[in-house]
């Protein structure tokens, strides 16, 4: 443990790395293997064997031992006073931590010298392990930290360094193979069964990466038996009612089956899709197809012949749907999930791959169908579902480049208009979810010929969609409009792009949001499609770190600006106060030091706006690191004697 401790402490101190390699190399192995030889001698009895797994690995609340023996619950109890955490001090208190969870990490790593006692003991503490993982210290630690592993041995050992992330997922990935032809395989599929919900997401996406690795390299029998476990558990959650609700237990167990699938076979991923579709037409079946695809099952990894039935099926319940719908039978619907072959093709476009002709006018009609009823109904319930197939149809539309050309198109886009703009029914908050799926479609638009002119209806219609869309102020939704516009300034024929802006776009408004310019709306187009270009390469340029510093000193400006509104609306609440609390109020500090501390406030403004000149000018030479640091102890010193002046 204190080797360990050493380690990692170095390991975060640059000039201390060198040491930390040497106890890597010279110390940490030569500790493992003691300890692996005490553990594996035949004259430790296995139930001893097991309390030092305990004495290393458990949490306060099993601190004591089951059994009546005041000496051995003395030994343990300085064990205790080793090894769990109590100090007052984080950063021991994380160091004490991250060197036990690093011995667990070494335990499993080297497993394969351990006898199968000690394996099934390993097992019983994945458990435990988790628990680490909870600590905020543990994982933010593990999710930054790199420490030296050693590879190889003899002359060949060399030291890496690598994350500790990655470190600990080799390790379970090694003492998954270990056991897996031991006793203790049984334990370890029920602890990845046990957990396949936890509620922490570092923890989940463990569990997650162990279930990817089973499927993987894990034998097919094994890999379908696990696998057929899934499928039942959820047919058991499965329910109509829950196909649209995203966390519930039948998304989440769709989405983890799509997720591990895509690490499976071919052959896993066809006996899944016919067990859950298979020839069952039934409702039940049709809500689990639609949930696996809305979580991205794989269905471009399905088999030739399987991936052919799959999309016959899909398309065949698709037109089936379009021939029998009408305004009677959402009516007469009473499940929430009518329209399911609607949402099937949608959620499964991106994985069929396949071109799709047969997708024709058909579908804006049926569009024009759904605009037309929702105008018509005053029923709510069935005012969501068409909301709901709506937004669908849309996402379905935007995929087909062909359909833009239609001439249908035309009053499909006047519906649109009169829909979220100027009908009655533009006010309606339940449209809103329908926005993410209308920006997809307007993007598409770009495919279109317009005819720019003020007497043409469709223009117009297409320049006010637009406008409602980029005068959005949810964070989402800019982001979504932004692409949108993007996409279509770069596909379409139209000259006057900035007749698609209105003067109110959210992203024309200063920090303040109260002063909206056309030129900060281009500036932050072309910096948003900089972005986008800069999210496809691998290594950033010196150019791309520029812009993350300039939206890091953006968005640090935005809190301050917030911070300031805060203490502003503070000093308007202090201002309510009885006489007898104005009694006792301190006496007002000199003018001389409110004008002092206004001064250092202008200054750190000077400062920012140099840096930030700085940054853009000289993207390419960094500023050093201390000054920086500096810098914000200063804005934090300044802040502090604000408040003092304030409330003096």
């Amino acid at each position: 443990m204190i080797i360990l401790t050493l380690k990692i402490s170095m390991s975060n101190e640059e000039r201390m790395k060198t040491a930390s390699e040497v106890i890597t190399e010279l110390l940490e192995q030569t500790s493992m293997d003691l300890l692996k030889s005490l553990l594996n001698s035949v004259e430790v009895k296995p139930e001893l064997k097991l309390r030092i797994l305990d004495w290393l690995f458990i949490g306060e609340s099993h601190s004591n031992s089951s059994n009546g023996d005041s000496s051995s619950d003395s030994r343990i109890t300085s064990m205790d006073q080793i090894f769990l955490v109590s100090c007052e001090d984080m950063t021991g208190e994380r160091t004490l931590l991250l060197s036990r969870f690093a011995l667990f990490l070494n335990f499993l790593k080297y497993s394969l010298d351990l006898d199968e006692d000690l394996k099934l003991g390993m097992t019983g503490k994945l458990g435990w392990f988790l628990d680490i993982l909870v600590d905020e210290e543990v994982y933010s630690s593990i999710l930054v930290m790199q420490i030296p592993e050693l590879y190889g041995s003899g002359k060949q050992a060399e030291i890496d360094w690598l994350p500790m992330f990655s470190s600990l997922l080799h390790a379970l990935e090694t003492f998954m193979i270990v056991v897996s032809s031991s006793a203790a395989w049984g334990e370890l599929e029920s602890f990845l069964l046990v957990n396949f919900f936890h509620p922490h997401f570092l923890c989940w996406e463990i569990v997650m990466e162990l279930w990817c690795f089973m499927v993987r390299y894990g034998e097919i029998s094994l890999v379908t038996g696990v696998i057929d476990q899934l499928c039942s558990l959820m047919k058991l959650v499965a329910s109509p009612e829950s196909v649209f609700v995203r966390g519930s237990a039948m998304r989440k167990m769709a989405g983890s089956i799509s997720r591990i699938l895509t690490y499976g076979p071919q052959s896993v991923v066809d006996h899944v899709y016919k067990s859950i579709a298979g020839d069952d037409r039934s409702q039940l079946s049709s809500v689990m197809c639609v949930a696996l695809f809305m979580e991205g099952f794989p269905l471009n990894l399905l088999s030739d012949r399987m991936r052919s039935i799959a999309t016959q099926r899909i398309f065949t319940d698709y037109f089936g749907f379009l021939e029998g719908f009408d305004d009677k039978s959402m009516r007469a619907c009473n499940s929430g999930v009518y329209g399911v072959p609607v949402f099937a093709l949608s959620a499964s476009l991106q994985s069929l791959q396949v071109s799709m002709p047969n997708i024709d006018a058909k579908t804006l009609k049926f569009l024009g169908s759904i605009i037309h009823n929702y105008r018509n109904t005053l029923d709510q319930l069935t005012k969501d579902h068409y909301c709901k197939l709506l937004s669908e149809t849309l996402g379905i539309i935007s995929n087909m480049k062909h359909l833009y050309a239609a001439v249908e198109m035309e009053e499909v886009i006047l519906g649109l208009k009169s829909l979220f703009i100027s009908g009655s029914t533009a006010s309606d908050t339940q449209l809103y979810q329908c926005k993410p799926n209308l920006a997809l479609f307007v993007a598409g638009l770009g495919h279109m010929e317009i005819t720019e002119s003020d007497e043409s209806a469709k223009c117009s219609a297409v320049w006010e969609l637009y406008h409602m869309l980029l005068r959005e102020q949810h964070w989402a939704l800019i982001h979504l409009a932004i692409a949108a516009f993007g996409y279509f300034a770069a596909r379409t024929s139209c000259n006057q792009l900035w007749r698609f802006v209105p003067q109110t776009a959210a992203l024309s408004y200063d920090l303040s949001g109260n002063e909206a310019n056309e030129e900060r709306f281009m500036s932050e187009l072309k910096a948003f499609l900089e972005k986008e270009t800069a999210l496809l390469t691998i290594t950033p340029s010196s150019e791309q770190l520029g812009l993350l510093v300039r939206d890091g000193l953006m968005l640090k400006e935005v809190v301050r600006k917030f911070s300031e509104i805060d203490a502003k609306a503070m000093g308007c609440e202090s201002m309510v106060i009885d006489e007898e609390k104005q009694i006792n109020k301190k006496r007002k500090l000199p003018d001389g030091i409110s004008e002092g501390v206004e001064l250092l406030q202008s200054g750190l403004k000077v400062i920012d706006d140099g840096l930030f000149e700085w940054q853009q000018n000289h993207s390419a030479i960094a500023l050093d690191a201390k000054f920086l640091t500096h810098i914000s102890r200063l804005k934090d010193a300044v802040a502090q004697l604000v408040g003092l002046a304030g409330s003096g």
